[in-house]
């Protein structure tokens, strides 16, 4: 290497970031040819930072910066070598040595050319840098994953209005970065603030490309070997959990929002969300259902039923306390609508993610890690849930039998004997009940 490197100093900085590439290139090839399970070396990784991220060899000396043109053409460099590749191991080893986070100051340099990279292959179409880029979305710590997410939302849904339509596009080019990509979306915008909600184009972009095809959140999980335990700080194998945690935060987050400005003072209420926004949000919340009851059959099929929680248990008791917060914050007097509707996601979540085996944890679990929410009859329902019965005998018309178990405390008692008939009272106003119930009927308020 120490021969390649004096040879790379002669040329000029574009010349010797494709010498470099040419060169490790056929490094690479060649250790894929001899050894079951290559390593990259450090001395690769210092050619590629030297010469490719332009980071100083010596410390101390300056660090040199190729201009837009030069930056341009280094890009237009890279896209063609990914595409003439024709191994896809090689092209995942090299993209691996380039854009691996070291830990070092070329870091910063690492990240900032990664994010042009993909975004210039979303531009042209470069279907093997978007698959180089999921690997390393699955390989790499959430922390620098939500680096070249955002990069990406404000390359296609910011600053170009418009633009989103060809983010859009990749859809059918690369499902694999699609679905690696909305994971690393709901991690950013986790609507702990406003600033951290989704920008609409993003929102809506999201959603099409779900309801289009509800498997795409799957791919990653249906295609990856699992192993015993999934690494900490990492991307989720499925973007189920930040998914779920939109649609349930979404009414109370967009009731939260600051007021709008008109003539420079806020607006005496929070502006809603926007109509299209909450259509959005509750066609999201139906593909992720939908999501979650194909999810059994696959669990059962990989023979992972009971085994694996793609929904964590630590997620949903975050999500509760995050609506249990943002709830008082917000008075649910003041927003009934709001929390009643992020209640009843919620609920609906849990529900269909326990019977699907994705979220791994017992109905007494859930008592105690909902004790604190405000009352919600759905929630109530299935954090209690149903207890079997007996077979019956025919039932007289109108009567259903009892799902619930009686109130701890009070313990059932034994049929009564018949008692003398009294004698005939004098009449009152009627108290209505409901047949089989053992208390006055009140309506829920």
């Amino acid at each position: 290497m120490s021969d390649i490197r004096l040879s790379l100093l002669r040329r000029d900085a574009l010349s010797a970031a494709k010498e470099v590439l040419y060169h490790l290139d056929i490094f690479f090839s060649s250790q894929l040819q001899s050894l079951p399970l290559p390593l990259v070396d450090k001395a690769p990784v210092e050619l590629l930072e030297e010469f490719v991220f332009q980071a100083p060899k010596e410390r101390g000396a300056p660090a040199k910066r190729l201009n837009s043109l030069q930056e341009l053409q280094l890009l237009e460099i890279m896209c063609n070598y990914f595409q003439e590749q024709n191994k896809d191991s090689v092209r995942q080893m090299m993209f691996s040595s380039l854009f691996s986070p070291q830990g070092n100051k070329a870091d910063d340099g690492r990240m900032a050319l990664l994010g042009k990279l993909v975004s210039v292959a979303v531009a042209v179409g470069r279907v093997p840098v978007l698959e180089c880029a999921a690997s390393w979305l699955q390989r790499t710590p959430t922390v620098y994953c939500v680096r070249l997410a955002q990069a990406l939302v404000d390359d296609y849904c910011s600053l170009v209005p418009g633009s989103v339509q060809t983010l859009r596009q990749i859809f059918s080019a690369s499902p694999r970065f699609c679905c690696q990509f909305i994971t690393s979306v709901t991690v950013l915008y986790d609507m702990s603030s406003d600033d951290l909600i989704p920008p609409p184009a993003l929102l809506e972009m999201v959603v099409s490309w779900i309801f289009e095809d509800p498997r795409l959140i799957l791919i990653t999980f249906l295609n990856t070997p699992i192993a015993a335990s999934l690494p900490i700080g990492f991307l989720e194998l499925t973007p189920l959990s930040g998914l779920i945690c939109w649609c349930v935060k979404a009414p109370l987050a967009y009731r939260r929002k600051k007021p709008t400005l008109a003539n420079g003072h806020p607006e005496g209420k929070p502006a809603p969300a926007p109509g299209e926004c909450q259509a959005l949000f509750s066609k999201l919340h139906l593909s992720v259902l939908q999501v979650l009851m194909l999810l059994q059959g696959h669990l059962t099929e990989k023979n992972l039923y009971g085994r694996l929680g793609l929904v964590p248990f630590d997620h949903a008791v975050a999500l509760v306390e995050d609506i249990g917060r943002l709830s008082d914050e917000l008075n649910p007097l003041n927003a009934s609508q709001e929390v009643e509707l992020s209640l009843d996601r919620l609920a609906q979540a849990l529900q269909v993610a326990m019977v699907a085996g994705a979220l791994l944890c017992t109905r007494e679990d859930l008592r105690t890690v909902c004790s604190r929410l405000p009352h919600n009859n759905l929630l109530q329902l299935v954090i209690s849930g149903p207890v079997q019965q007996p077979s019956h005998a025919a039932l007289p018309p109108g009567f259903y039998p009892p799902i619930h178990t009686p109130p701890l405390g009070y313990p059932a008692h034994a049929a009564h004997a018949a008692l003398p008939a009294h004698p005939a009272l004098p009449a009152h106003p009627v108290q209505s009940f409901i047949p089989g119930m053992t208390f006055p009927y009140r309506p829920i308020r």
